[in-house]
């Protein structure tokens, strides 16, 4: 942020959690940022985030632990929330509100932006259609990422989520070795999820096209309501203004949103569902909507949030609003995880909207689209002969269930479980064709002839077969 500074104004009416109410202060803007300057000289900063013909109300950043009401001055600095920009932010790590904190000197910014943003003009936004290669076959093949998409990782506690948005960032790969950046924002994580993280980056040799934003657990509740804000503003300055191709993971929302509900609960407000804000819908689409692409812009922001389902609840507030908001997600599941299949990814409610934008002739190939398709059909059938098998037993399934049921077996030892190494498209979709071959010809309804006779794996006949013939 800028040091302009304008309007002091001495004294503090009355405390209320972490919100200070100021009486005559005059002039002052819904958002402005201010300094809480303390008795001892120490400064915290504060955010306009109420007003009345009375009251100014500050949320303050760090607490309100030490201040006294009568000595305490406030200092309005004129100005919302801004994060200094520059090229030298790749490779640093800031805290959640966008000091560093790498131990580095500080850089010299080329400007500054606002992190709330500037609304993509729907008119000037243009259609996602270029393919991300995560290098993950359940991702590549069936739910494909799109640039310009928000697509997130829906999981439940103690599943490798963070492992698998790993895992995305560092396998990612876009066509035509365009320039590439990584913007993590971690928003309430563990010291040692941080340290996984720091580390991977490290062993990856990514960090020198990586900006992190680290708000952990035990940093003030409030700046993880500005962590994914500073985050974005990174992203935007380095896809709209430096034409790169950017990733954003934002690890938790779910983090975020609880934050959003406690500080709802101190400002005094109605709650809505299960305690949240009724106004958690807008807040979310304020920050996933700054994803995306612009028409005559060269870059891109890409976004994957993990969301964490209290209880494995996808009915839950968070991952129902950002389903609503998003372009489809990535479930993962603790049955698949059990039994040591990573990563868990359960192809069939997981959704990519925009997949047919970016796959077919010209991005990946012709029969992606009809692949993806007869996979689903055929995993379906297969879980669903499962399920049989359960009120049956084995001996009680008919040959065509006994068939899809090797599939499915089949399908989540090879296709979904390919540990933590990466599958190029290619090798994705040629053992896509392995396992669809498992199945007669005659059943593949869902694929062209053309591409039938092009990719499906002939098995040699045996002597009996040949025999019989």
């Amino acid at each position: 942020m800028s040091d302009i500074i304008t309007r002091e104004t001495e004294g503090v009416s009355s405390i209320t959690g972490s919100l200070l109410f100021v009486e005559n202060s005059h002039n002052v803007a819904f958002g402005e940022m201010v300094e809480v300057i303390l008795p001892d000289g120490d400064k915290r900063k504060g955010q306009v985030i109420q007003l009345s013909d009375r009251f100014s109300v500050i949320q303050v950043l760090g607490g309100t632990v030490g201040i006294d009401t009568g000595l305490t001055r406030i200092r309005f600095l004129d100005q919302a929330a801004r994060l200094g920009v520059s090229l030298e932010m790749l490779g640093r790590v800031f805290n959640g509100v966008g000091e560093p904190v790498d131990g580095l000197p500080p850089f010299m910014p080329e400007g500054y932006r606002d992190i709330a943003g500037l609304p993509i003009n729907p008119v000037a936004r243009d259609k996602p259609s270029h393919f991300i290669q995560t290098g993950i076959s359940t991702i590549d093949v069936m739910n494909t990422l799109v640039r310009g998409q928000k697509l997130p990782i829906f999981t439940g506690a103690g599943l490798p989520a963070n492992e698998v948005a790993f895992q995305i960032v560092r396998q990612a790969e876009v066509k035509g070795g365009e320039p590439f950046a990584v913007v993590f924002g971690a928003i309430g994580i563990t010291r040692r999820e941080a340290f996984f993280f720091m580390k991977g980056f490290e062993e990856a040799g990514s960090m020198d096209r990586t900006v992190i934003f680290l708000n952990l657990a035990d940093d003030p509740t409030l700046e993880r309501l500005f962590t994914p804000r500073f985050a974005l503003a990174a992203a935007e300055f380095l896809a709209f203004e430096k034409g790169m191709q950017v990733l954003v993971v934002l690890s938790d929302m779910t983090g975020y949103c609880d934050a959003l509900r406690e500080v709802s609960t101190s400002r005094e407000e109605i709650p809505g569902r299960r305690g949240y804000p009724g106004y958690m819908y807008t807040d979310l689409s304020s920050i996933y909507e700054r994803a995306g692409r612009i028409t005559g812009r060269k870059g891109s922001i890409t976004q994957i949030p993990v969301v964490t389902m209290p209880d494995d609840d996808i009915t839950h507030p968070v991952p129902d609003l950002t389903g609503y908001i998003t372009e489809g997600q990535i479930i993962l599941v603790r049955d698949l995880h059990g039994r040591g299949i990573y990563p868990p990814i359960d192809v069939l409610p997981s959704l990519s909207r925009l997949m047919n934008l970016g796959i077919g002739e010209g991005n990946t190939r012709e029969d992606h689209r009809e692949v993806a398709d007869q996979l689903y059909a055929f995993y379906a059938r297969g879980k669903e002969a499962r399920r049989l098998k359960s009120i049956v037993g084995e001996d009680g399934l008919g040959e065509s269930e006994r068939m899809f049921l090797k599939f499915a077996d089949s399908f989540e030892e090879r296709f979904v479980n390919q540990g933590e190494e990466g599958r190029d498209l290619a090798g994705s979709l040629a053992l896509a064709w392995e396992l669809l071959s498992l199945i007669p010809r005659k059943e593949l309804t869902r694929i062209k002839e053309a591409d039938i006779d092009k990719y499906y794996v002939k098995k040699e006949k045996t002597k009996k077969q040949r025999d019989k013939e």
